[in-house]
């Protein structure tokens, strides 16, 4: 009876915990350059049960063997194994800010480990060392005319310098290339992730490598093409219909997660309180 308890106490739980990751996908839907997570539900591995009992033999010696039969196997609940972020592509829409700028994939070659294909960063300067990156590209000048994003990292360049501007009247070519005047300026530091799985996953859209290596530059990468545009952003990728239907799929499976719980506690209390007392 008890095991019944936890079984459907890990199903509540795993519940709760994709109802979450879901409203959060919903509550970035209109965030530029937010990627969906997507959580993976798995069950614990069974449990065999068996029934361990003596035989004895009618002898003179009162031979008796140990004797194992099989009951049958108990599931043991179910857990959220992880949570991965979906890094296809969003909406490509126009701001007609000049700070604004779009990541465009191109081609993307695919991991040899995991099969899936990789994906590209613009780079920026963390605060705690080292490099970290994102596909929000809603950017603009601080006072001292730096490049930086809506938490006020620095933008890099494709040489990890920070990026400064006299103003904003400036151009992005489709190459990445910052020009001023006509004048090659900068060039807008872009990073490729072959395996973007294993990137961590932080505040407001910024990912940081597990080791927190730099991740290497995008520009002649084998096989990476991609492009840049001015004045233009990148879309949430969350879908909202499916993300609704999701939750009310989540919502209704901890419902009746709920609503077993209470039978077993009925059971428990007439166990307890009326045949505990005959």
């Amino acid at each position: 009876m008890f095991k019944g308890f936890y079984t459907v106490a890990t199903g509540m739980v795993a519940q709760q915990r994709k109802t979450e990751i879901l409203t959060n996908n919903m509550a970035n839907a209109n965030t530029p350059g937010f990627k969906s997570d997507q959580s993976t539900i798995r069950s614990f591995p069974d449990m065999l049960l068996s029934a361990v009992g003596n035989t004895n033999i009618p002898t003179k010696n009162s031979l008796s063997f140990s004797q194992i039969n099989p009951i049958g196997s108990l599931n043991t609940g179910v857990y959220l194994q992880e949570t991965l972020a979906n890094y296809v592509q969003g909406t490509i829409y126009e701001t007609n800010q000049n700070t604004d700028v779009a990541l465009i994939n191109g081609a993307m070659p695919a991991d040899e480990e995991s099969g899936e294909a990789g994906t590209i960063f613009f780079r920026l300067e963390h605060p705690e060392g080292g490099e970290a990156y994102t596909r929000n590209g809603s950017f603009t000048l601080d006072g001292q005319g730096y490049l930086v994003n809506n938490q006020g990292l620095y933008v890099l360049s494709d040489d990890g310098e920070r990026i400064q501007l006299q103003n904003d009247d400036f151009s992005i070519t489709e190459e990445g290339n910052i020009l001023v005047d006509n004048q090659l300026a900068d060039t807008l530091g872009v990073s490729f992730a072959a395996n973007p799985n294993e990137l961590v996953k932080q505040d407001n859209g910024v990912y940081r490598t597990i080791d927190e290596e730099n991740l290497p530059s995008a520009y002649g990468q084998q096989g990476v093409t991609f492009s840049t545009q001015q004045s233009f952003l990148e879309g949430s990728n969350v879908d909202s219909a499916q993300a609704m239907t999701d939750l009310l799929t989540s919502y209704r499976a901890f419902e009746a997660n709920q609503k077993v719980l209470q039978a077993y506690d009925k059971s428990m209390d007439k166990a307890v309180n009326e045949i505990g007392r005959v």
